[in-house]
C-alpha cells in the first residue's frame, strides 16, 4: 500500500498485523495498533515529543541490569502491574483477591528452608518478626506440599540484591507447606522504602509531585501444580504511606495484622519489642506456573556505593 495520508498509515499497519497466524497475538497487536495510533492522534504528538518518548523507552532498557529492572518498576509506577493483577485474579476482577503484583525484586533461585528457620543470613538490625502461614483451597482444605517463596526488604529499606553489605539471599527463602498446610519462619519486620529514582521512573514520579515510597510489606509466592500460582504482598498497617503507595499496590484484602509485643519471647528468643503475623492464603484452582524473574543477581559493592 502506498501511503497517501495519515489515515492510511493505520490502515496499512492493521492490514499487515492481520496476517499474524496466532489468534491471541493477532488480537493483541491489532488492539495495540488501534489504541497507540489513536493516542498519537488524540494528543497530536509532536516530533520533539516523539523523540523524547523514544529516548525514554530506550533509557528503561539501558537502566535495567541483572540486579535492577527499570521496566518492571515503571509498570508499577503507571499502575499497569496492579491492574493486570486485579483483572486476572478474584474471578477475573469480579471479587476481592489476595493476589498482588510480583514487583521488580523476586529471584527464582531463593534458598530452601525448613519451617521455623530464619530468613536472616547476615546482621540485620530491626524488630524481630515471627510469621505463621496457612494455606487452604477454595473448599477450606489444607494445601500440603506447596512451595512458598518469601522475600522482603531490610528495615533500612533495601533488598539484598540492591545492597552489597547484605549477605547473598539475605531475607529470602523458599518453604514447603506441611500436611496441615502450614509453615512458619522468623525474620525482621520490613520497613517502607524509596523506589530508585535515578532513572526514567524518577522523572515520572517527580513530574507527578508524588513521594517515591512503598509501604512496608512481605512478598509471598505460592506454587503447587493443580492450583493457580498466588503472588501476593502483605502490607503493614502502621506504615505512614499505606494509603499512598507509589506503585499503587495496596488493597484492603492485603493489609496484614502485624501484632506488636512489648515483652520478650523466650519461645522465639526475641527481645522486646517484636512482632507476629498470622497469615492465611486461599488458593484458586488454575494453572501453576513460575513467572520469569525480573532480576538475576546482586549489585556489586561499587554499584551499591553509587546508589
Amino acid at each position: 500500500m502506498i501511503i497517501e495520508n495519515e489515515t492510511m498509515v493505520t490502515e496499512a499497519v492493521i492490514e499487515a498485523v492481520s496476517r499474524v497466524e496466532d489468534p491471541r497475538m493477532r488480537e493483541i497487536l491489532l488492539t495495540l495498533v488501534r489504541h497507540l495510533h489513536g493516542f498519537v492522534r488524540e494528543v497530536r504528538l509532536t516530533e520533539p515529543e516523539f523523540g523524547e518518548a523514544v529516548r525514554l523507552i530506550a533509557a528503561l532498557g539501558q537502566k535495567t541490569t541483572a540486579s535492577h529492572n527499570e521496566v518492571m518498576l515503571m509498570a508499577g509506577s503507571l499502575g499497569v502491574s496492579p491492574l493486570v493483577c486485579l483483572l486476572n485474579n478474584g474471578n477475573h476482577g469480579e471479587s476481592e483477591t489476595q493476589a498482588n503484583m510480583l514487583g521488580p525484586f523476586w529471584r527464582d533461585d531463593q534458598p530452601a528452608f525448613a519451617s521455623g528457620d530464619t530468613l536472616v543470613r547476615s546482621p540485620t538490625p530491626g524488630p524481630q518478626l515471627f510469621v505463621s502461614v496457612s494455606l487452604e483451597d477454595a473448599s477450606g482444605r489444607p494445601v500440603a506440599g506447596a512451595e512458598v517463596d518469601v522475600w522482603h526488604s531490610s528495615p533500612e529499606g533495601l533488598y539484598e540484591n540492591q545492597d552489597a553489605s547484605q549477605a547473598e539471599m539475605n531475607l529470602r527463602g523458599r518453604f514447603v507447606s506441611g500436611e496441615d498446610g502450614r509453615f512458619n519462619f522468623r525474620s525482621v519486620k520490613p520497613a517502607g522504602y524509596p523506589i530508585p529514582v535515578d532513572g526514567p521512573v524518577g522523572d515520572l514520579v517527580r513530574a507527578t509531585r508524588r513521594h517515591h515510597f512503598r509501604p512496608a510489606h512481605l512478598h509471598f509466592m505460592v506454587y503447587k501444580p493443580g492450583l493457580k500460582t498466588l503472588i501476593s504482598q502483605v502490607y503493614s498497617p502502621d506504615d505512614p504511606n499505606i494509603d499512598s503507595d507509589v506503585q499503587f499496590g495496596v488493597t484492603r484484602a492485603l493489609i496484614g495484622n502485624y501484632v506488636r509485643h512489648d515483652t520478650p519471647s523466650a519461645e522465639h528468643g526475641f527481645a522486646a519489642p517484636w512482632y507476629s503475623l498470622d497469615q492465611r492464603f486461599v488458593l484458586e484452582a488454575g494453572e501453576a506456573r513460575r513467572p520469569i524473574a525480573p532480576i538475576r543477581g546482586k549489585v556489586t559493592a561499587e554499584a551499591s556505593e553509587g546508589q
